[in-house]
């Protein structure tokens, strides 16, 4: 593992233990500095406790990090004065309004008021909240508040924001909302940890991902790096008649090598391929089907696929 300039967060063999429950299990990663970097995976695959080890509320049991150039163990003060953190719940004063949150916030982090007064204008400009800054919080839409809740992580300019499950919860107008602030967060220099459990947004938003299970990386790299680890290609069937799905299953079974995938409702049954052409003239020539087509994996193929 490389500590150098390059990285804005580089974790060594990370472990803890909650009793006889192994959360993390010796793991390991390197986050670029500028980088969107999604972390992925089930439920109680020790996400939220990485973001806890580099954040510093979590003290890890064995291993190393560095976050910003500060080790979490030997300068935790260090990394909490380079990092901003929005958790999975918003944490905002309902009666106050946005204005007056960021001002709040601002002054917990030690600005001076007339400090904190300006960086929360600044903040509310950026997110597109200027309009709703002298309301009660508790009225915005869950956008809103989400991206409010992005303006106080950022309170103190960090050099690494954490997302833990950004957009939880939210509509799909809401949730873009999200994306494109992260996206301007993005192209403004600050290094992103993201950890979600869409599998679109972090295959949206995500320069590279870490897929998480058992407390340890099975798989990194680039969206589609992930995507051709899996298989090159997948066929794809639609098929016109029910009565024809156990007969495309048995024969994508037999030239993939592999299980398909059964959309019982669409009529719809796909599989990875290796040999694409040689795939494509089988089906063709063995089943009359309504659609057959070549296409890439999705992410949530790969994640499925990986943390089966």
């Amino acid at each position: 593992m490389a500590y150098g300039e390059k990285m804005a967060i580089v974790a060594e063999g990370l472990r803890k233990s909650y009793g006889e429950t192994e959360a993390l299990a010796g793991l390991s990663l390197e986050v670029p500095r500028g980088a969107v970097y999604g972390l992925l995976g089930p439920n109680g695959a020790g996400k939220t406790t990485t973001v806890g080890v580099l954040t510093t509320l979590v003290r890890p049991d064995g291993g190393r990090a560095v976050v910003a150039g500060c080790d979490v163990a030997a300068d935790p003060g260090g990394v909490r004065a380079r990092i901003g953190l929005v958790g999975q719940h918003a944490a905002l004063d309902e009666v106050l309004t946005g204005r007056q949150n960021l001002v709040l916030f601002g002054r917990l982090q030690h600005l001076g008021v007339a400090r904190a007064r300006a960086r929360a204008q600044e903040l509310l400009k950026r997110f597109g909240l200027e309009d709703a800054a002298d309301r009660p919080a508790g009225g915005y839409s869950g956008g809103m508040r989400r991206r409010l809740d992005l303006a106080a992580g950022l309170i103190r300019s960090p050099e690494v924001l954490f997302l833990d499950e950004p957009t939880t919860g939210l509509d799909p107008r809401s949730r873009s909302e999200v994306w494109d602030s992260v996206r301007e967060l993005a192209a403004d220099g600050v290094t992103v940890l993201l950890t979600t459990q869409y599998l679109e947004e972090a295959d949206r938003l995500a320069d590279r991902i870490a897929v998480v299970d058992g407390g340890r990386v099975v798989a990194e790299g680039t969206p589609a790096e992930l995507k051709d680890a899996l298989a090159g290609d997948w066929i794809e069937v639609v098929l016109r008649e029910r009565d024809d799905v156990a007969t495309a299953v048995a024969l994508l079974g037999r030239v993939s090598g592999a299980e398909p995938e059964v959309d019982e409702a669409g009529l719809r049954v796909s599989a990875p391929v290796r040999d694409r052409m040689g795939a494509l003239a089988a089906v063709v020539g063995e089943l009359d089907a309504e659609d057959v087509a070549l296409r890439r994996p999705t992410l949530d193929e790969v994640f499925l696929e990986l943390t089966r």
